[in-house]
């Protein structure tokens, strides 16, 4: 049960809120903006020279960068168009504090052809009723509670948990027992636990949405580097990609990243003959996904400058130091130490290593997978409109249209998938601690009821679990169709 009141009565009717709602374009509106294409402001993409486009306008918000509550997210995606990440991540009003920082408007040009998987819009963005009425309301729930949304009092508890599990885990199965059989389960015990500091501590750290603290919060996102992933290239694939363009297809590095791929998850992807059987070895194959991260994935991002559709920013000289001398500490600990101090052979060692990084990959592959790579959901295809590649509707419906719930009221759910069992949630509000979720749950569902947004709920893991693996077959084995 939600710990306050969401009865949705409580909150504005959507006919009493002001549903239209314009981006300020500075003190001097009235004077013609300057014009600029998307390479001009490719040229300002760093956090000493930052312009964003938000909704057709271009800012520079270089002296704000050092101020913005939300640390290095301001950044994330400079020189680029982050319309969808500053809706998603901010209040209603902090729109009326963009005007001051307005210094033109974009004009599209040929020479932005190549920048079109990082310039999306959706039809009706700006002026998207049922995200305003849905904001308003969200956002009235937490001034009435007194609840500031990126704190919760029970995460440093759980990330104290989880960090303490994992290298408790750690030492017992490479240090204690000469025994395979009881390493091998502590073994898989950190295996656990390192995907927990995924989907719990440093999902909320890099979504801006465990605390106030800037420098903290830096800190919490960077756990994932503790266990071998990086936290720049997750931002890069997740926040900036992912989020953005939650399953459209060449644009969500999360559903495809190259041709041939080894999975096929929308009719519009190239169909493979190997596809008809991947429902049944996706299965062994996401266990892998921990190792590929950590040893091939970081490194392979690093050195083309893309994740798939998603061009990598620049990193910062910290961010630079935290990506390499994380991979060397994790190194040292994690291999260095149990062949000096260790009590198993290599070979007894790299199997009880394997085991541990098959489960955290399927822990991470099964909880994030169920969300998106189901039957109930849409898989949006961009259509060109006016010169520009568009998708249908606004971009928070599509959200809840593209993801999937399941046991949202469950407390053990939202504690072990990190808010994941409320993907929904999570995507129209990521800077919100995820331990919120099942709060705000109902005031999303009855708002999307409202405004005739479908929304998808599983009743349990299990459900969405063969919900995944049912669509996985069924699109294996379907030709794409133009008459459809």
């Amino acid at each position: 049960m939600a710990p306050h009141s969401t009865d949705i009565a409580e909150y504005p009717p959507s006919d009493g809120l002001r549903l239209r709602s314009s981006v300020a374009t500075g003190p001097d509106s009235d004077r013609p903006l300057e014009k600029y294409t998307l390479e001009d402001v490719s040229h300002h993409s760093s956090p000493s020279d930052c312009w964003l486009v938000i909704w057709g306008k271009v800012y520079d918000v270089t002296r704000w960068v050092p101020n913005h509550p939300g640390g290095s997210l301001i950044h994330v995606k400079a020189g680029q168009d982050c319309t969808q990440l500053f809706d998603s991540y901010h209040p209603l009003y902090v729109r009326n504090m963009l005007g001051k920082y307005c210094i033109g408007e974009l004009a599209p040009s040929v020479g932005d052809e190549k920048f079109k998987t990082a310039h999306l819009e959706y039809m009706d963005s700006s002026n998207e009723d049922f995200y305003l009425v849905l904001k308003q309301r969200v956002e009235a729930y937490f001034k009435k509670n007194k609840i500031t949304p990126r704190i919760h009092p029970h995460m440093l508890l759980k990330s104290l948990i989880i960090l303490g599990g994992y290298f408790a885990c750690y030492y017992l199965a490479f240090f204690l027992s000469s025994s395979f059989l009881l390493s091998l389960v502590f073994a898989m015990g950190m295996g656990f636990f390192a995907a927990e500091v995924g989907v719990s501590i440093q999902h909320d750290g890099n979504h801006g949405a465990y605390t106030n603290w800037c420098g903290f919060g830096y800190i919490m996102g960077a756990s994932l580097d503790l266990v071998g992933a990086s936290s720049f290239m997750w931002r890069q694939q997740h926040v900036v990609g992912h989020h953005s363009f939650t399953n459209v297809d060449n644009y969500d590095p999360d559903i495809r990243v190259k041709d041939p791929d080894v999975r096929r998850v929308a009719v519009t992807q190239p169909r493979q003959w190997y596809h008809s059987y991947q429902h049944v070895y996706l299965g062994v194959l996401y266990g892998v996904l921990a190792l590929k991260s950590i040893f091939l994935d970081d490194f392979m991002a690093y050195s083309s400058g893309s994740i798939g559709p998603v061009k990598v920013a620049k990193m910062t000289p910290l961010e630079f130091n935290i990506f390499f001398g994380a991979k060397l500490f994790y190194a040292f600990y994690m291999f260095v130490l149990p062949s000096i101090y260790g009590v198993h052979s290599a070979g007894s060692f790299f199997l009880l290593y394997v085991a541990a990084m098959l489960v955290t990959g399927w822990v991470l592959a099964f909880l994030f997978q169920v969300a998106h790579v189901v039957d109930d959901v849409e898989f949006p295809t961009p259509e060109e409109c006016g010169g520009v590649l568009k998708v249908k509707g606004g971009w928070a419906a599509t959200q809840v249209a593209t993801s999937t719930n399941f046991s949202p009221q469950s407390l053990f759910w939202s504690h072990v998938s990190g808010g994941l069992n409320n993907q929904i949630e999570h995507h129209l509000f990521p800077g919100v601690c995820h331990l919120y979720y099942p709060s705000i749950q109902p005031i999303v569902k009855e708002t999307c009821k409202e405004f005739n947004v479908p929304y998808v709920v599983y009743p349990t893991f299990w459900a969405a679990l063969k919900a995944h693996f049912s669509h996985l077959r069924k699109v294996g084995l379907t030709e794409f169709r133009l008459d459809g």
